[in-house]
């Protein structure tokens, strides 16, 4: 019989460093405080330097390490400079959760080159050359890792005035598959989550512009009001299922789409 890690072991990231894009506020930084929890130091590479450097003080009072890095997703010098400073600060680099997105709502013929562009550099551009940049130092150690995109249930079903946002995800979902297949033969695992609805401070921001948008572009509200049979989800039903692809529960995993949706995609 396989010798079996013991469930402990199995959540335990004590010797790990992560580098979390877009881990200052809402599910980027429920995913820091998990790995940190569990025992990995964590970077934190946002553009909001400030909220960063709170949440790393919040690990820090909770017993974590953590440090941050000022990094705009969309810039790919700012995403070698992230996984340089995290090898630097920690020794190395063995997760990287490319959270970071933006998904300003605009119905399709609204849309504006600039706006399409923006999404696109952000949430696709920026997974892409922060997992290039983190695979990178990760074959340089020889010792594998992980890359954990954040894709969205929008990835597989559109919710409406949505379209650059929706490209993106897809192509999210479809590059997780692409580094996956490449990167297997270097021991690192890609995988992506798809949330649905996820409440966080910046989609009660866009709460009115949202359903204002989506009613132009749809006639109806119907599909923002209908609620997922389990509800709105939290920021840390997400961390939780990182936390499951970034230990050895999911040692076997690679190239899969985990949907975290609360059952929305039942309707």
């Amino acid at each position: 019989m396989a010798t079996t890690q013991p469930i402990a072991e199995l959540f335990d990231l004590r010797e790990k460093v992560a580098l979390v894009t877009g881990g200052a506020l809402g599910i980027g930084q429920a995913i820091a405080l998990r790995l940190a929890e569990a025992g990995a130091a964590v970077m934190i590479a946002d553009i909001n330097e400030a909220a960063a450097e709170e949440t790393v003080e919040l690990i820090s009072a909770r017993g974590g390490k953590a440090a941050a890095v000022k990094a705009n997703a969309a810039l790919v010098r700012d995403a070698e400079i992230a996984a340089k400073t995290t090898v630097g600060t920690f020794g190395r680099l063995d997760i990287l959760v490319n959270n970071a997105a933006i998904f300003p709502p605009a119905p399709m013929l609204e849309l504006t080159e600039a706006q399409w562009d923006k999404v696109q550099s952000i949430n696709l551009k920026g997974t892409f050359f922060f997992s290039q940049a983190a695979a990178k130092a990760m074959i340089a150690a020889g010792t594998g890792g992980r890359i954990i995109n954040i894709a969205s249930i929008d990835a597989i079903h559109p919710t409406g005035s949505l379209a650059a946002y929706d490209a993106s995800k897809g192509g999210v979902a479809m590059l997780t598959e692409s580094m996956a297949l490449e990167l297997a033969r270097h021991h690192i695992l890609v995988n992506a989550i798809a949330p649905g609805g996820i409440a966080t401070p910046g989609a009660a921001a866009l709460g009115p512009e949202f359903a204002g948008a989506m009613e132009r572009a749809t006639g109806s509200l119907d599909s923002l009001t209908k609620a997922a049979p389990l509800g709105m989800g939290e920021p840390d039903d997400i961390a939780k299922v990182v936390l499951f692809l970034a230990g050895g529960a999911a040692a076997d995993m690679t190239g899969s789409l985990v949907v975290v949706d609360g059952g929305l995609l039942l309707k």
